[in-house]
């Protein structure tokens, strides 16, 4: 599992250090610039999840196919075509929500920079798709040390960038939230393109045309991607509840989920291989290994997740510090801090689970447990104590932490009557 996860835990940390660079930046710029792209983030991210859940399914069906010792290599242009198309698809519907944000309640000081950001933001998705979809390719084969290497210096380059266009270089003017969303879009097809010259160098590929492929893709990732949705929206849902108080709160917002975050990579990492690993021996039709992957994965995030909520109940002045001179940020994120371990406890556990589901293809339960816990559970519960119980922000969290303990217990529920059924039919 580490050999696997390790790389992946490097990249995708990577990955989220390239958004706290974004935000750091912007941060150091104005709060106006940290609120504009704090809302424009949230928007887009309900959007762009879409697709990138529906990439998601790439590895671990692959691996299942690996398992059954079929050859893969021959899905390497189906897997670009799909993601190109998905790429399309996704560009169009962040363009479509520009014109409606005038109406959304922010401030108006607000509306033209989110607008500008999502326009932007709408033409670096192919470059994102591209990288996302390859990754997930290479990951099938079990190549993960190249692949988040890139995204390691991209993290530099994003930060380089950011600067040159944010404050201004030489004969490049500042910029401001135009600017973040320049660095964002060179950035992603850069790290699109370089995989694509990896991947040339060191594979040779045919064309090949299989439906099935992408059916079996919509029918693993479809149940995926609407799960990220779900709890995107809810997320993202807040930072625009609280933007329309004020822009603060969904700084404060978007500055909690992007330290919480950084935590989660690395038990998603450790998902993704589990989702390969379990992948591969479902295929093999091996319980044993089965079985001791998910174990071994699963206790290996729940316990990096109590020692990262340890950290963040001992240190939370120092840690926002990082992040935000303002003292109103302080006010409203620090007492966050003290509620959100908790809910990384069981997010470490129930993306494990959602791992071990993948890896099965039994994805539809975590859709169903995502919908309940945070769109029947976390949205009105956090939306009573934060209005009505004047607990703001953190009422929401509350009601994230609720919702998660809910989505563990409905996948274990699951995932226990499907090791009984596989046990059964072991010879």
């Amino acid at each position: 599992l580490l050999n696997i996860a390790a790389p992946i835990i490097m990249g995708n940390l990577g990955f989220i250090l390239i958004g706290v660079g974004d935000v750091v930046i912007a941060g150091r710029h104005s709060t106006d610039t940290f609120a504009a792209i704090s809302i424009a983030t949230a928007i887009v991210n309900c959007i762009f999840t879409i697709g990138i859940g529906l990439i998601a399914s790439i590895s671990p069906l692959l691996s299942n196919y690996r398992g059954e010792k079929k050859s893969i290599k021959k899905y390497f242009y189906p897997s670009i075509r799909f993601s190109m198309l998905l790429a399309l698809i996704t560009s169009l519907a962040i363009i479509a929500v520009i014109p409606v944000i005038p109406k959304m309640g922010f401030e108006e000081k607000l509306v033209v920079p989110v607008q500008e950001y999502m326009f932007i933001t709408a033409l670096s998705t192919f470059g994102a798709y591209l990288h996302a979809c390859l990754k997930e390719y290479l990951q099938a084969f079990e190549i993960v040390f190249f692949p988040n290497l890139l995204t390691i210096f991209c993290v530099f380059l994003n930060v380089l960038l950011n600067i040159i266009f944010v404050f201004g270089f030489g004969p490049i003017p500042s910029l401001g939230v135009i600017g973040l969303a320049i660095a964002s879009l060179l950035v992603r097809y850069f790290m699109g393109f370089a995989l694509l010259i990896y991947c040339y160098i060191n594979m040779s590929f045919r064309n090949y045309v299989d439906k099935t492929y992408y059916r079996n893709m919509v029918k693993i990732g479809m149940p995926i991607s609407l799960a990220i949705l779900i709890e995107f929206v809810a997320f993202n849902s807040i930072a625009i509840f609280m933007g329309r108080v004020s822009g603060l709160y969904a700084a404060a917002q978007n500055l909690v989920c992007t330290l919480t975050t950084i935590s989660f990579m690395i038990p998603f990492a450790i998902s993704n291989a589990i989702a390969v690993k379990v992948g591969f021996a479902n295929g093999a039709q091996d319980y044993k290994d089965l079985r001791r992957y998910s174990q071994v994965g699963t206790t290996m995030s729940v316990l990096f997740m109590v020692f990262s909520g340890i950290i963040f109940c001992t240190f939370p002045k120092q840690i926002v510090g990082l992040f935000t001179v303002d003292e109103n940020l302080f006010k409203i994120a620090i007492p966050v801090m003290y509620v959100f371990p908790i809910f990384q406890i069981f997010d470490g556990l129930q993306i494990s689970l959602s791992g071990i589901c993948k890896g099965i293809k039994q994805t539809k339960v975590v859709l169903f447990a995502n919908f309940v816990a945070y769109w029947c559970v976390s949205i009105p519960f956090g939306y009573l104590l934060a209005f009505h119980f004047g607990l703001k922000l953190k009422g929401f969290w509350i009601g994230l932490v609720c919702a998660a303990g809910l989505l563990c217990s409905i996948m274990l529920l699951e995932l226990r009557k499907y090791f009984i059924m596989y046990k059964k039919q072991e010879p």
